[in-house]
């Protein structure tokens, strides 16, 4: 029985391989793809080789390549840093940034988009320009509020930031609007009140905007610094990002024990991509598609 031929999908067809300048193409894009992919594994490469060398090594030696492959010095650079608390306390900043933003971002978004109340417009507008300002403006009366209040040294600040932003309020928006409306109307007609209508009805139809601003507001929550910094220095609630550039102003620290803290900074991103890379690229594509 003959073996049947895997149609190819995308810009470049089985029909089109019968050609020669098809063949070339499709190589070079191959090489270039390649290329690319080595720019940019390099550096993080380039890093994690680094942390095997010792402090002599690393300033004298040019290879990439460590002369020996000694895990131990990973695990003192990591019980120097405490690294495992600053773990800890970057996931309760992600757990908590992550709640706000999906529920106070959603919610907006829910009564602009659906529920109309009188002003909405206004309200709408108002979001759309706090886009045109830059972030950092609005630190220092930030910063000034928080002390004011005396959520310094909490995570309560981070929190709330992560659950007013703008851009996602703007994608939830432009979802809910693309839902069919007589789904909202058949729950109201069913007794539902505007609460249950979003948490039971909404929400169920918003899946892929949901895990696209999860993983946004992750990566956000993980790699951010300044305001972690301007609230959290000094305290036991330190996130990575903040010891690790703590760890750096430090004068007993060596290049080689920073290199090694960066590699622990840079674990748990490259690891929430490889989990999640398939959920991002199918659900922005959702996301950008309305009706």
């Amino acid at each position: 029985m003959a073996k049947i031929k895997k149609e190819r999908t995308g810009v470049i067809r089985n029909f089109d391989m019968k050609s020669p300048g098809a063949k070339v193409a499709l190589v070079i894009i191959y090489i270039l793809c390649v290329v690319i992919v080595v720019v940019s594994l390099f550096p993080i490469f380039w890093v994690i080789m680094a942390g095997f060398k010792e402090l002599r090594e690393f300033m004298v030696s040019t290879a990439i390549f460590p002369q020996r492959f000694d895990f131990s010095v990973y695990s003192r650079t990591w019980s120097q840093l405490n690294i495992f608390r600053n773990y800890t306390n970057s996931f309760y900043v992600i757990m908590g940034s992550l709640f706000c933003s999906l529920i106070f971002n959603g919610l907006l978004a829910y009564g602009i988009a659906i529920l109309k109340p009188y002003g909405y417009k206004v309200i709408s507008k108002m979001v759309m320009f706090t886009l045109l300002v830059p972030a950092t403006i609005s630190l220092v009366p930030l910063f000034i509020n928080v002390t004011s209040l005396g959520l310094g040294g909490s995570f309560v600040p981070l929190w709330l930031a992560a659950g007013a932003n703008a851009f996602f309020v703007v994608l939830f928006r432009q979802f809910f609007e693309s839902l069919p409306f007589s789904l909202v109307e058949a729950s109201r007609i069913d007794g539902c009140s505007p609460a249950q209508t979003f948490f039971k009805v909404v929400m169920p139809l918003s899946k892929p905007i949901f895990i696209v601003v999860s993983i946004f507001t992750v990566n956000a929550a993980w790699s951010d610094f300044l305001l972690p910094f301007l609230i959290l220095r000094g305290s036991e609630l330190e996130t990575v990002m903040v010891r690790l550039f703590v760890f750096s102003t430090e004068q007993t620290v060596n290049v080689d024990d920073l290199m090694r803290a960066v590699v622990f900074s840079m674990i748990p991103p490259v690891l929430l991509f490889f989990i999640f890379q398939k959920w991002l690229t199918e659900n922005i594509v959702t996301v950008g598609i309305k009706g």
